[in-house]
């Protein structure tokens, strides 16, 4: 399956690479795997205290209610891409992914899996969907990465999505930890991520089988990496923002969301 519907990569890519050999196939997955272990948000201290049950109720909701916009932006991030492509048979396949997420009738699908894990953290739900409450750094991370997907090559639009490569792994940390930390963690609560499980191993074997398919040349093999780097560091940017804004120092910006029993003493609002 080869690549349509594809913008050129940006010409410093192409002209620093140019003269230079391809890797192997077997390189090149050697290095998507090793970007996961430095930089994949699993690594992110917010995350460590999340899957070790040291984060307090309030922290865990501002947590929850700020994925949320990345959770809703998914399908709008996929429909982007479907646009772009020409190939039906790719164009098809992609398609599962925002069935997976939006469901294929009312109430069901991945989104409507995680509210139920915002109302198990008393949020309001109309709140949590309104996103009227999410941190600055969130709102810019997430649409800088369906802005990626937008405006980038194909390839490198892609490329972005490997990330699903390194995602299972802390899906089951977070299942485990939940259930070994916190008392609202019930099956329901839980039932995205577990959901995942299945779904986001699919997802990646997909993705990353095109991109070693189509990135050809090492300037398309080096815009991959980069691409799985910028969407790692938009992971990464969402987390600074949560331990900034609810753990350390404790300083919310104003309209974002408050817990009720965080302490205003610490916050900027």
């Amino acid at each position: 399956m080869t690549m349509t519907a594809t913008a050129p990569l940006h010409p410093e890519m192409l002209k620093k690479y140019k003269d230079e050999d391809p890797m192997s196939k077997e390189t090149f997955i050697s290095e998507l795997i090793n970007l996961g272990k430095r930089k994949y948000h699993s690594l992110h201290p917010f995350h460590k205290l999340l899957h070790s049950g040291k984060l307090s109720f309030e922290q865990v909701q501002a947590w929850a209610l700020n994925r949320y916009y990345y959770q809703c932006s998914i399908p709008i991030k996929d429909l982007t891409l479907m646009a772009r492509i020409n190939d039906v048979d790719l164009r098809l396949k992609w398609r599962s992914r925002v069935i997976d997420h939006e469901g294929d009738m009312e109430g069901s699908g991945g989104i409507e899996r995680y509210l139920k894990l915002c109302k198990k953290l008393k949020l309001n739900i109309d709140y949590v969907k309104s996103c009227d409450g999410i941190l600055p750094a969130t709102r810019y991370a997430v649409d800088a990465y369906v802005i990626f997907v937008r405006e980038r090559s194909l390839l490198e639009a892609i490329a972005s999505s490997l990330t699903e490569m390194y995602a299972p792994a802390i899906h089951r940390e977070r299942i485990a930890g939940f259930i070994k930390h916190y008392e609202w963690a019930d099956e329901l609560a839980l039932s995205y991520f577990k959901q995942r499980l299945n779904e986001a191993p699919k997802d990646a074997e997909f993705g990353r089988a095109w991109v070693i398919e189509n990135a050809r040349t090492r300037s398309e093999q080096e815009a991959v990496l980069n691409a799985v780097n910028f969407k790692t560091d938009c992971l990464w940017a969402q987390l600074d923002a949560l331990y900034y804004s609810y753990v350390n120092p404790g300083y919310i910006p104003p309209e974002a969301f408050v817990p009720e029993k965080f302490s205003i003493d610490n916050s900027i609002n």
